[in-house]
Order: C-alpha cells, then structure tokens, then sequence
C-alpha cells in the first residue's frame, strides 16, 4: 500500500473540501465539542493583549457556555463575560450597574466594579453597603440608561453628562468611556461601561460592535438569571399567601393572635433578618372624660402625627419576630418610643402617610427619617443595614398596623419582588382582619341578642306576684311555689278547685267559646288539658313549671286585634278537641299529644298583625332572618325560648331522645300553619285518607298508623291548619264576630300598606272595599277551608260536626253576599237609568224644537212583597255592621 504524507493528504483535503467537511463531521467533530464543554478552562492566554485568532474566539464562546451550563450565578457569569470583553476590548477596566428603583426613584448601583482580564470575583463584587449609585440624570451610565442606546466618548472632559466623584472617589482617571444598555423588551435591566482603551486614543468602531456582538450573552445571562429570580420570588409568595391563609382562617377571634399565627408560620419565606409588627389604636373618637382636660385646658390637645383617617398614631403593641442566630419572639404591650424599631420614626412616618398599596423603601440613613442605630443593637453584635416597611391596611382603607423587615439575608437591599412579596402578605393580613372585624360583630350581636332576650323574657315571664293568681301559695302556705312540694301545689290546682270542669268549661267540645273566659280563665284550661292528657304525672312536668308557661305564653302574644292569645289559646283547644273528641289521639302515643296541644298554644306568638309578605315588602328583620315561612318560624323560635328557660320549660324531665321528639314535632306543627304550604300537603293527606278507606278494621288501621311515622306528621300538619282556620268552623254567633276580628286586622294591614308602604292593599285588606266581607268570607270557606273540613269528616265522622258548621256558615255569607250584590244592582240600574234621562235630555235639546216632557218625579216603583227571609238577612246585616263599628272603636281605645 502507498504511503500518503501530510502534504498529499493536505492538498487531497483542499481539493476536496465537501469530503473533509463530512470526513471531519463523522470521525472528529463530536469528541472535539464534547471535549469544548467538558474543559473547566479556556485554552486563550490573556496573559498579554493579542489579535484573537478565530478559534481563541471560539474558544471564548464556549468557555462563556459552559460557566452558563455549570453555574446560574449572574454575578459570577457576567463577570467572566466583562473579564474576556476587557481583553478583547482591550479596556482597562469594566463595570456592569445594574437598574432599580427605590422610593419611586430610578437609580443604577454598581454591582460589577474594576473588571479587567485579570481580575477575581471577589475584588470585583460589590458589597451591598459599598455599592456606588447614580441617579438617571446624573454621569454617562445614567444618560445610557435614559436614551437606552450606546455611547461612544473618546475624551470625558468634553462630555457634559460625564461626572469625576467615583473618579476621585477611587483616585483613578477616567480618559474614554464605552458603555451600552442591557434591555428586555422594553424595560431597563442594566449598563455595561468600560473605560480606557490601552492601546490606543479611545474606543473604535470595531470596540462597539464586539460590544455589541457579545451583548447577546450578556442578556441571556441576565434573562435566565431573572427568570429565576422570578421563580423563586413567585414560589416564595405563594408559600407565604398559602401558609398565612391557613393559619388566618384558624383564629379568628383576636387580630393580634391571627396576625402573630400567620406571621410565624411564613417566618422561612421572608428572606429576613427581623421583622417587626405594630399594631395601632383604632380608637377615632375619645371619650368625654379624656376630652374635657383638653378642652379645660389643664392638658395640651394632641399635635402629633395622625393616620389618614384621623387616628393619632399609637402602637398599643409590637411583636418582635428576631429569625437571626437563636429564633425569639417579643411581645412588647404599649411599646415605649425609644423601642429599636420605633425609635427611626419610620414606622410612624408609614403609619402617617401610607394608603392602601403604599410601600417605602429605606436604606440605612435615608432623610427624612431618623438614622437607625448605627451600634449593635444587642449581644449579638446585628446592626441594621436596611429596611422595607409596609402598612397593614383593611378592607375600609384604615391603617391597623405597620409591619417592618430589616435586612435581606444575602446582605442585598430589599427589592421590587420584595416589596410585592412583603405586600401581598401585608395585603393579605389587612383583608383578613375582616374576619377578626365579622367575629368580633358577631359576639357584640349575640350579647345584644342575649341583653334583648332577657329584656323579653323580663316583660314575658310570668311574674312571682302574677302566679300567685292561680298558685296562691302566699295566702295558704306562706311560702312561694318554689318553696312548695309537689304535692301542696297539686291540692291548690286539684282539690281547690283552681281550674275548671272539663265538662262544664266545654274544653273538648268543637263549638268552644272562649269569649265567655278572661285571659287568666284560658290560662287554667291551657292546664287543665295536660291534666286531662294525662301528661303531668307521666312526664314529671313541674306544677310551677307548667302555670308559669301557660301564663308566659299568654303574655308573649300581642294585644293586637286578632292573632291574640285568645287566638293562640282557641288553637290549642281545637288541637286538644280533634284529639280527644275527634279520636284523632287513637294515632298518636301521650309525648306526642303533649308536644301537639304546646304547638298549638305557641303557633302564633308574638304575631304582630301583618302576614308574611309585609315582613318582606317592608324590609322587617324577620323577612331577613328567615327565608321563607317568615312569621311561623319566628313563632316557633319564641315558643323554644320559653321552653329553654328552666322556670318555664315543661319538658325538664324528658329523657334526650323523648325531649328530639317533641322539639321535632313542634317543628313541624308550627311551620305548617304557613298556608303556602297548606296547598303542598293536600294531596298527601287525601291519598292517607283514601287509604285508611281500604281497612275493614278500624284497629288494624290505628296499629298501621302508629308504625307510620311520616303519615302521623302529614295528619298533625293537616290538624294543625284545620285548628288555625277553626273560627270558620264555630257557630255562626261566634263566626261572624271573629270575622269581623280577622277583617279589622287585615283592614289595619292595608291601612299600614297605602300609608308606609304608599301601595293599594289587595281588595281583602283594602277597608275601602269592607262591604265585600261576606264575598270574600264565602271565597275563602270555598277555596281554602272546605276541603279541610270535608276531608277529615270522611277520615274520622266524629270531627263531622265542624263541617255542618262550615257548611251553615258559608249559607249564612252567602245570603248576606246576595243581599249586597242586590243592593249594587239597584244601585247600577238607578245609576243607568239617570244616565239614560240625561243621554235624552241632551238629544232634546238638539233636536228640531221638539220637546219632551219629561216626569221630574217618577212614580214610586210597586211593593215588593214582604218577605221574612229578606228582613231576617238585612238585620243580620245590620247586626254585623253595628259589630264592625264596635270592633273599631275597641280598637281605636286600645
């Protein structure tokens, strides 16, 4: 085989670039770069300044890409860019400034000082406490920075943006200056300037564009630097918002607690030496005793700094959160003005002036502030180099507090990630002092609700003097009822006599009249129906108990027209009524019973005389508290508050399970009164109905029935607004009169309607249109009220005698009903035929002179026949109006 040598194999190359080319690509060129990025050094000698030859340049290139893969440390990489730009600019020395703000203020701080080939990191960094700043209109980098373009000064001393203090500052010579800005987008990031060319009068044309060529590392180093600033800033936030949420939400009974849990916790993520928080007076107005020295003039008035809305700025209390060397945590209560975090005025001065979002900024020493401490400030030998301050501020915009951290931990000055981070947490703890605000508003209201109630409860309860009217312990035992065994209160209430014959009051009977009773009568047969339930003994209710809860309730209703506690008591009566003399008690165990008669004494307590939707038409409380059944839940809530005071709960003795029971079935008994849900359970309880028709024996049907547990609480619902609508029921001397009860009451609405409200009542409540009472009476007996009645005469035929009554009553309504549409027909026919006289009376007048005679004084009409009937129905009628008056007067004097 012929030897090739190196001169043959050279020219075969030359001749055949596209082979060496692929030839080199295949055998040579992986290992080469492989062995480019793994080097740790660069093979260019910079020991003196030389023309780079296009590999040393490359060598460069690579040797700035492997300090990017290997390190993303800015500091460390754009130093190593500046110390190959120095050489190949050949620059004597080169600096990077990089771009911030502080209090709103654009500056450059060297962060890269006296770069040149052969220079350290170490010597070049610049300390955060020795860093050098120029403000934007001041020396050549700030007017870089200001028009964002490159500068090219071959003598200083004919430049007027050139300033000498860093050159006397440093005893060194500024002769030329390079410098060129580093940007992102649009955005300042931060000069590079090089100064002196060695070799020559200044900087070439050639200078720049290796400037500018290598610029492109230079942002990417300060970009992928950036991004990873971001980063950790962001990941840091959102540590510190997670981990101070979930100890907000944690305390929510006192500011101090909640701000001290979520400060600690987030303690790691705040890059800090200490931090500081202090809480401000939120105190606006003072009290007449602290204003009356002043006003006398015995005490100076306040002339110190005020917050913005007009506090004077008192921290009551500082919280020291100290992170360096041993962790400790100071609470100082009313901390005095030498304090080491107060004693700068700084956190008064963002107290003073701060808004909502304000932020400041402090380095050491800064006007208008007082110098921090320049000494120690303990054993530990920390001193304080610089400072973020921020205000707390809440959801109203006021200033709570001042929260301060002193020195970053990498020695650097707090930046704007800093400030956003140190602001959002302090944004944060002021929103969540709403929370703190809400609890605090919400103890007040419960101690309002709890004074209010015992205001009620004082009015409502009924009084020791007030029992002895049914429990005369006084007079026969010289004692009080508490005092008494139950026994000597059992021969008052029994043996004396104290309440009424069952028989003889007629309290099992549906056709009850209770205006024969006094209210305190009522009271004693409200008892006297436990004692005939049988519940006293079985269930151990207290004698007292049970007189000063029947008395109670009596009180607790309103003296309003109708929906009094002689309402409230005939509801109960008719629920007693339909159990015992209705059978309807077959179904249901005594607890139950007992539970059902309290439900209806309470359904309607403390009603005032207007429905439900004049609770939400006028904006009432009530309407707000309660979304639906407005009036029959805040019954219900006043009938348990009785029951929760131990003088007047008659379920004392009941075991847990038996005292569920009861408070579950009033639950139902008395929002079913809601009429808007009469019409729900209709079809329910006729399908019960209908299926107790299917049972040939009737005691298969009671032990059936028993078992059902939701059939007995839809009949109880059915009970319930059978004994509410049981006026319609009663005998017509007694319907028509509580008639007139009901529609005086609603004509009372209507007028509270037209006058507060300025609305037109509905026809029912319009006292405008009163002579339509027996037109509505007989609407409502039909649309409501009937099927009721006919329902539950065909469930159990005992209950049959209050539709007869129903039945009699709407003839009796419907007769009074024709009556009155007799009477508006004469009146519309006397009506058209007035017209009528006038309409030819006009029509003479334009005719041909023809004129008509017509009769000013028309014949009487003929007699009507008398009819016994028709006089019967217009006394009535008489009578009923005669009553509506009277009502209206008793009215007007009540």
């Amino acid at each position: 085989m012929t030897q090739v040598d190196k001169n043959v194999a050279e020219q075969f190359l030359d001749s055949n670039p596209a082979f060496a080319k692929e030839y080199y690509d295949a055998k040579f060129r992986p290992k080469i770069i492989s062995d480019l990025l793994s080097s740790k050094t660069t093979a260019v000698n910079t020991s003196a300044f030389h023309a780079l030859s296009s590999v040393e340049e490359s060598e460069i290139v690579f040797d700035l890409i492997r300090e990017m893969q290997d390190n993303l440390q800015m500091e460390r990489a754009m130093f190593n860019l500046m110390r190959h730009l120095s050489f190949m600019l050949r620059a004597d020395a080169m600096s990077l400034f990089m771009y911030r703000q502080r209090n709103g203020t654009a500056e450059l701080a060297t962060r890269l000082f006296n770069v040149n080939k052969d220079a350290t990191l170490e010597d070049c960094l610049v300390a955060p406490d020795s860093e050098i700043v120029y403000p934007l209109d001041m020396g050549i980098v700030g007017h870089v920075a200001t028009t964002k373009k490159m500068v090219n000064v071959p003598d200083v001393t004919k430049d007027s943006h050139f300033s000498d203090f860093v050159d006397t500052l440093t005893e060194y010579t500024t002769k030329n200056v390079l410098a060129t800005p580093i940007m992102n987008g649009k955005d300042m990031v931060a000069v590079v300037m090089a100064v002196n060319k060695i070799d020559g009068p200044h900087f070439t044309k050639e200078d720049e564009e290796s400037l500018q060529k290598y610029l492109n590392f230079a942002n990417l180093i300060l970009r992928v630097f950036h991004l990873s600033y971001l980063h950790n800033c962001e990941t840091r936030r959102g540590q510190v918002l997670l981990w101070s949420a979930s100890k907000v939400f944690e305390e929510l009974t006192d500011i101090e607690r909640q701000f001290h849990k979520a400060l600690y916790t987030v303690r790691a993520f705040l890059n800090c030496d200490r931090y500081s928080v202090g809480l401000l007076d939120m105190t606006k107005t003072k009290e007449f005793f602290d204003l009356w020295p002043v006003l006398m003039g015995e005490v100076p008035p306040y002339d110190g700094p005020k917050t913005p809305d007009g506090r004077e700025v008192i921290f009551y209390k500082v919280i020291d959160y100290i992170l360096h060397g041993k962790e400790d945590i100071k609470v100082i209560p009313s901390p005095p003005e030498d304090h080491w975090a107060l004693v700068s005025g700084l956190p008064t001065y963002v107290a003073e002036n701060g808004l909502a979002l304000f932020s400041i900024r402090l380095v050491f020493n800064v006007p208008p502030y007082r110098p921090h401490q320049t000494e120690p400030l303990d054993n530990s030998g920390w001193t304080i180099k610089n400072v973020l301050s921020l205000p707390i501020v809440n959801k109203k915009e006021e200033i709570v507090g001042v929260a301060t951290f002193y020195n970053r931990k990498d020695g650097k000055p707090f930046d704007d990630m800093d400030e956003a981070l140190m602001e959002s947490l302090t944004q944060f703890l002021g929103w969540s002092v709403l929370n703190t605000d809400t609890y605090d508003k919400m103890n007040k209201l419960e101690n309002r609700k709890d004074i209010f109630q015992d205001m009620v409860m004082y009015h409502v309860k009924c009084r020791k003097d007030e029992i002895q009217n049914i429990l005369n312990t006084r007079e026969r035992y010289g004692k009080e009822p508490d005092e008494c065994e139950e026994d000597e209160l059992e021969e008052i209430l029994v043996q004396q006599e104290v309440l009424p014959q069952s028989k003889k009051a007629e309290i099992a009977e549906f056709h009850f009249c209770d205006f024969e009773h006094s209210e305190l009568d009522l009271v004693k047969c409200g008892i006297k129906m436990y004692y005939d339930l049988k519940v006293v003994d079985k269930f151990h209710i207290p004698r007292e108990s049970l007189v000063r809860f029947m008395y109670s309730l009596s009180k607790g209703y309103r003296r309003i027209t109708y929906h009094n506690w002689r309402h409230g008591f005939n509801v109960g009566q008719t629920m007693f009524s339909l159990l015992m003399t209705g059978d309807l008690r077959r179904y249901y165990t005594d607890l139950e019973a007992m539970a059902m008669v309290t439900a209806g004494f309470c359904h309607d307590i403390d009603h005032r005389g207007t429905n439900n939707l004049y609770q939400m038409k006028s904006g009432n409380p009530l309407a707000k508290l309660h979304g639906s059944s407005i009036l029959e839940r805040h019954h219900l809530d006043f009938g348990k508050t009785l029951l929760r005071d131990e003088a007047l709960n008659i379920y004392q003795n009941l075991n847990r399970r038996q005292h569920e029971l009861v408070i579950h079935l009033m639950d139902i008994a008395i929002i079913a009164t809601d009429l808007a849900l009469y019409f729900k359970k209709r079809a329910m309880f006729q399908k019960i109905v209908d299926q107790s028709k299917t049972y040939t024996d009737w005691n298969d049907w009671t032990k059936y029935m028993m078992l059902e547990t939701t059939r007995k609480e839809i009949v109880m619902a059915m009970m319930m607004t059978a004994c509410d609508l049981s006026a319609i029921a009663k005998p017509w001397e007694i319907q028509s009169k509580v008639a007139l009860s009901v529609a005086a009451e609603f004509w009372e609405q209507g007028d509270l309607e037209r006058t507060v409200l300025e609305q037109q009542p509905i026809p029912m409540m319009d006292r405008n249109k009163s002579e339509e009472l027996p037109k509505l009476q007989c609407g409502f007996i039909d649309f409501v009220c009937s099927f009721v009645y006919k329902e539950f005469s065909r469930f159990h035929p005992e209950i049959t005698p209050m539709l007869d009554r129903l039945l009699n009553n709407r003839k009796e309504w419907n007769a009074l009903k024709e009556i009155h549409d007799a009477k508006v027909a004469e009146l519309d026919a006397a009506k058209k035929a007035k017209e009528e006289a006038a309409a030819a009376t006009a029509a003479a007048k334009q005719g041909n002179g023809v004129c008509f005679f017509v009769q000013m004084n028309p014949p009487p009409p003929p007699p009507k026949k008398k009819c016994s009937l028709a006089k019967r129905k217009m006394t009535e009628a008489h009578t009923i109006l005669q009553l509506s008056v009277h009502t209206h007067c008793l009215r007007e004097k009540v």
